[in-house]
């Protein structure tokens, strides 16, 4: 437990393609004690394991090695801890990289840890064999008709194992799927010394982790009132000044781009929530209706009197499966009547398919014209002329790969086989690609065990 009365933990990652830039920044723009990296979705976990399965020291985030060898002189000079669910499905050789490049660097006796135990994807079987039914929480459909094809199986782990790793001297704490805010909380946890029934602790902590989680999105990233937000290309990334009572506050470094008031806050509060009595997670149930939101100077919010209750006995389990295949393309149809010309397009691209003998289902098939108010149908907005270029977005998918990739031959063709106006072709023939469809279960949490591992560089 630190004697610290205020602790920094700032979050530079809200997904795997997130700003290279932004972790960097934080380091050196501004005091820190602890940085956070989340390069996690759900689809991510199917794509790791695919690599995994390719090459067996592959399944983490590759930027998370980079970066380490970018800033890991700066981290270890200015004391600054770094949390990361870099570790995907082989948090293992993560480490093992972060290892090698740390010792390139000749920064030898840096403790590197690794969280284990939420990769279940070999134990499914057994677990089904059991009786654990893993019954999709949105369809109650079991999973045994579906144990084929999954391709990744994930727990969503609490943030004590992270902390366990601080506690014994981890400078670099590696993950694999575990929740968001716990990025945030465990650090807390650690440095005030919370016990997993001090709830309303626990739960201030997970709200100051997702307020945080999306990175940038609390700082004026997405944010409806885009025009108030200053100098957007300096955005600074969140940074949450934490107390051991619980309250905290939003901040970034100072002289840093971007905006922090309580409506940016309050957006980034709605994100995923869910129950917002109960937004539950595996270490606590918040009740974010409880969370005072305050403006406490420029660029700097106040949360407090954040109130929680124990959590459930279950974990979630993010699982992905093998749902078919899918193919995509797009056409810029432009001049006159472009509208018209698109959706004549789309007519010849159905018909010609039909002609070779290949139909597809309304459910099957994918028809938007780009730029005639598809993304957001029924608002209107700006102009109401007719425009004059249209992007034509065609898609199919279905079990068959093979009617997939049919599909995929006809919108070229359209170029000199069709109206006028058809002057841009994006990526090529559309090929046929996995759909990775997403299966949520729960799990109960005595079936699970979680192991940190320390190794020093």
């Amino acid at each position: 437990m630190s004697a610290r009365e205020t602790v920094l933990v700032a979050n530079g990652q809200g997904f795997w393609g997130d700003s290279i830039i932004a972790p960097v920044r934080l380091v050196r723009e501004g005091p820190l004690h602890y940085l956070t990296l989340d390069y996690l979705a759900e689809v991510t976990m199917s794509i790791m394991q695919k690599l995994r399965s390719r090459a067996p020291d592959a399944g983490y985030a590759t930027d998370f090695v980079k970066l380490i060898d970018r800033i890991g002189p700066e981290l270890v000079q200015k004391n600054i801890k770094v949390v990361a669910n870099a570790g995907g499905v082989n948090p293992r050789a993560c480490m093992s990289a972060v290892l090698a490049v740390l010792r390139k660097h000749g920064l030898h006796g840096v403790k590197v840890a690794i969280v284990e135990g939420d990769d279940i994807l070999g134990s499914l079987d057994q677990l089904l064999a059991q009786g654990h039914s893993l019954a999709n929480m949105d369809t109650g459909a079991p999973l045994a008709p579906f144990r084929a094809r999954v391709t990744s199986a994930n727990v969503y782990l609490g943030a004590f194992p992270i902390a366990e790793a601080l506690a014994q001297g981890a400078q670099i704490v590696i993950t694999g799927r575990g929740t968001d805010p716990g990025l945030v909380l465990g650090p807390l946890i650690h440095e005030f010394g919370w016990k997993p029934t001090d709830y309303d602790l626990l739960a201030a902590g997970t709200v100051a982790g997702h307020i945080v989680e999306c990175g940038a999105q609390c700082t004026g990233g997405n944010y409806t009132d885009w025009r108030a937000v200053p100098d957007m290309a300096r955005i600074g990334y969140p940074i949450v000044a934490a107390r051991r009572d619980g309250t905290f506050h939003i901040t970034k470094h100072a002289q840093t781009g971007g905006l922090i008031n309580v409506s940016t806050v309050k957006h980034q509060l709605a994100y995923e929530m869910g129950d917002p009595r109960a937004y539950i997670g595996p270490d606590v149930s918040a009740d974010f209706t409880t969370a005072r939101v305050e403006q406490d100077g420029p660029d700097r919010v106040k949360i407090s009197g954040v109130k929680g209750q124990a959590p459930t006995p279950t974990y979630k389990v993010s699982m992905s499966y093998s749902a078919g295949w899918k193919a995509l393309g797009e056409l810029t149809i432009s001049g006159p009547d472009a509208l018209a010309k698109s959706q004549l397009c789309a007519r010849l691209v159905w018909d010609r398919l039909a002609f070779d003998g290949y139909h597809y289902a309304p459910h099957e098939r994918l028809e938007e014209h780009v730029g005639s108010g598809v993304c957001h149908a029924g608002i209107e907005g700006g102009t109401s002329h007719e425009p004059v270029e249209v992007v034509l977005r065609l898609g199919v998918k279905g079990p068959d790969r093979a009617k997939v990739d049919r599909f995929g031959m006809e919108l070229v063709p359209l170029v000199t086989s069709g109206p006028p106006g058809v002057t841009g072709f994006a990526g090529g023939r559309p090929k046929a690609s996995e759909i990775i469809g997403f299966w949520p279960a729960l799990l109960a949490k005595s079936t699970i065990s979680t192991k940190v591992e320390v190794v020093a560089s």
